[in-house]
């Protein structure tokens, strides 16, 4: 009989489940009572120079998503990893954790800054949002230690932090997507996308 696993790893699952009672205690206090986007109107030529902004945002997480999927699909259950796809595998896996850690690093000392100094009304959110990205860190964290000794024998373990990024990772993508694309449209900044988001994807073909 085929063994099963859990589709998400048991301290992810909680933190994953806090994740979602956390959003839901937000926006029952916070958001029922504020108009998006926040109150502000903005000059349109104004939007109109920043108008990518919102779109960037959302391809750099495409990306990562996309990434994310990669690897899992190399560690699916029914992909046998054996010793020489080890390095190839730890080599993806430490890559992306910089790369997640260099997006969030870059809004939260760049982007929300920018976007707290223009709409302060919308601090609450952005604050939320980086309390998100300490939930991750802490995930990519015991994900690197178990990378530094991992083995055919122990990929399972992996294999459930990856899980549990990926629940976490999405449901932050899409609210942050659904608060920031329209108000990142509106920023105005000299800073450029690679500052702001910590990378730029590679463009398609």
């Amino acid at each position: 009989m085929p063994r099963t696993r859990p589709a998400v790893f048991p301290r992810a699952a909680k933190q994953f489940i806090r994740l979602v009672v956390r959003r839901l205690l937000f926006e029952s206090r916070f958001m029922s009572n504020t108009p998006e986007p926040y109150g502000r109107s903005f000059d349109q030529p104004l939007a109109d120079r920043a108008r990518a902004l919102g779109r960037e945002l959302v391809r750099v997480h495409q990306w990562l998503r996309s990434e994310l999927a990669r690897i899992r699909d190399e560690i699916a259950t029914d992909n046998h990893v054996d010793a020489d796809q080890l390095m190839p595998l730890q080599a993806h896996c430490v890559a992306f954790c910089e790369a997640l850690t260099r997006h969030h690093t870059s809004e939260d000392t760049v982007t929300f800054p920018a976007l707290a100094a223009q709409l302060p009304e919308l601090t609450p959110v952005l604050e939320q949002l980086s309390h998100d990205h300490q939930l991750v860190e802490g995930i990519l964290r015991r994900l690197r230690e178990l990378l530094t000794t991992v083995t055919a024998s122990t990929i399972e373990a992996v294999r459930g932090e990856i899980d549990g990024l990926s629940a976490i990772m999405e449901s932050h993508f899409r609210w942050e997507e659904r608060k920031l694309t329209d108000v990142l449209d509106a920023l105005v900044t000299e800073q450029a996308v690679d500052d702001l988001f910590g990378l730029t994807p590679p463009t398609d073909g």
